[in-house]
């Protein structure tokens, strides 16, 4: 029934209204200036500032990761050199990215000053990054301190582990599980003999309470207690970790090895320690007993980082055995460190020669594989996206590939592991981008690589003495001369 007292319609009057509600109706193509900006990513909850250029200036970059990239930054008001970590916020793809760099953050502002661990200074969040400003380490790697010095003994191993047992003590007390202590996140403080070594990478660190279960793969491979692999452990993992380092400190190669990262799964499990390999006889008897007990399969019955500060050998450090542990062990330390080194930087050449259309299907197949959208691909997921995508591959060969791509060991391929299998599955080594690659460390063309090519192209991170490591990468590598297909085993395939 209609309204009584509604006034007849006005023809005229509704031809205006229409009008003006056009009018008033937003033109999709245009630019709303009274809307304001786009809503930004906010990653921190307190940065220092918006503008780092407002207090620091960035030199030279030291370093790139999966991220950002980590750049001399000069302090304009003092002139310190520092060190700063700029992660793109393009690169965080998913809210664990974002909560991945927050955690790292709070962590960091969270454990007390200590002379073993690398301060954060500032925090800057602009649209485009998140930029961490920390004290620089300019004395290098853990290892390679230890090839140069040329005479490497018992004595100096105490030293070192006894760092690190601090620094995972101080972590503990805190609420702070490490979960990713390898000799590469351990850094000289400068360049002389008495430089403090510090901690430096708190990326895959978590807090922690009493009782805590974790249930994440994380860390590197050769460093991983057998917990994390049974997927049920606690901070208990930080002393295990820290005992591979120190069983490798004493004879240059992991306890735990074999040819693929299945193998070492398999032989962590185990957890047999060899103690009858050079230089194993030589080596204390109250060494290798803090060995055994820090890779204690049990993690109940494993030492605390209190016990292992309390062991006679720690205890006595400065009247350890100062008996030279041998070349052969300063040998194997400096092959362990640069083959790794060798094969992210042969990675890292090949997927530069991809176009941005094949970055585009790269990216395009792996957020179509990553079904739960946390930026990481498991096998089951990589196995079905394979399969959707016409590949038919069996089971064992996916546990294979997936092995192979998976250089940090977490059991999850992120987007830069993926590219590796994405060069794998289209068959690079019959594509031009190989054959660029290739010539990248083939420098005089005459379709080999050569020693000499081999350690130009290594040459930031060899050192003195490296002609043993460098014989040894070509023995490993060089299935035939180092032509094309052995590139691409070692590179891809290994």
């Amino acid at each position: 029934m209609g309204n009584c007292c509604a006034a007849p319609a006005d023809p005229e009057r509704k031809k205006k209204a229409r009008r003006e509600k056009k009018e008033k109706r937003p033109n999709p193509f245009s630019i709303d200036y009274n809307r304001g900006p786009a809503p930004v990513l906010v990653v921190l909850r307190k940065p220092t500032g918006r503008d780092i250029g407002s207090r620091y200036e960035l030199g030279q970059v030291l370093g790139r990761g999966e991220f950002g990239v980590t750049y001399l930054c000069t302090d304009k008001a003092t002139g310190e050199h520092l060190a700063c970590k700029s992660i793109s916020k393009k690169k965080l793809r998913t809210a664990v990215d974002i909560e991945d760099v927050r955690r790292e953050v709070e962590i960091m502002r969270h454990l007390p000053a200590h002379p073993n661990i690398v301060k954060l200074k500032d925090t800057y969040e602009d649209d485009g990054a998140v930029h961490l400003v920390m004290e620089l380490c300019e004395g290098g790697e853990l290892f390679d301190r230890i090839v140069a010095r040329g005479h490497y003994t018992e004595r100096a191993a105490a030293a070192v582990t006894r760092t690190i047992i601090e620094v995972i003590q101080v972590c503990h007390k805190h609420g702070v599980m490490h979960r990713d202590l390898k000799p590469e996140n351990f850094l000289f403080g400068n360049k002389k003999e008495n430089a403090p070594l510090k901690a430096i990478d708190f990326g895959l660190s978590v807090f922690f309470r009493p009782g805590d279960c974790f249930t994440e793969i994380v860390g590197s491979p050769y460093y991983m207690a057998p917990e994390v692999l049974k997927r049920n452990y606690g901070p208990e993992v930080d002393v295990w970790s820290a005992g591979v380092i120190l069983y490798i400190l004493l004879c240059g190669v992991p306890p735990f090895w074999a040819e693929s990262e299945q193998g070492v799964a398999q032989a962590i499990l185990r957890s047999v320690i060899d103690f009858k390999r050079e230089p194993w006889p030589k080596v204390s008897d109250s060494a290798k007993d803090l060995v055994r007990h820090m890779l204690d399969p049990d993690p109940k019955q494993r030492f605390t980082a209190q016990q292992v500060i309390d062991h006679s050998w720690l205890q006595n450090a400065t009247k350890a055995p100062n008996v030279n542990l041998g070349e052969t062990v300063r040998a194997r330390l400096q092959q362990f460190s640069v083959m790794n080194k060798f094969k992210k930087k042969a990675l890292r050449v090949v997927a530069e020669y991809l176009s941005v259309e094949e970055v585009a299907d790269i990216k395009d197949m792996f957020e179509k594989m990553d079904i739960n959208k946390n930026g990481k691909i498991t096998f089951e997921e990589l196995k079905f996206g394979l399969r959707k995508l016409g590949h038919q591959i069996p089971d064992a060969d996916v546990q294979i590939l997936m092995e192979a791509a998976d250089v940090d060991g977490t059991g999850t391929l992120d987007y830069g592991e993926f590219v590796a299998v994405s060069i794998h599955l289209r068959k690079i080594g019959n594509d031009e981008h190989l054959h660029k690659a290739f010539s990248y460390f083939d420098r005089n063309k005459s379709g080999y690589i050569e020693i000499e090519e081999l350690r130009d192209s290594l040459v930031d991170d060899l050192g003195t003495n490296h002609e043993e490591v460098i014989n040894a990468i070509i023995h490993d590598v060089d299935t035939d001369k180092c032509k094309n297909s052995s590139f691409v085993k070692y590179t891809i395939g290994k």
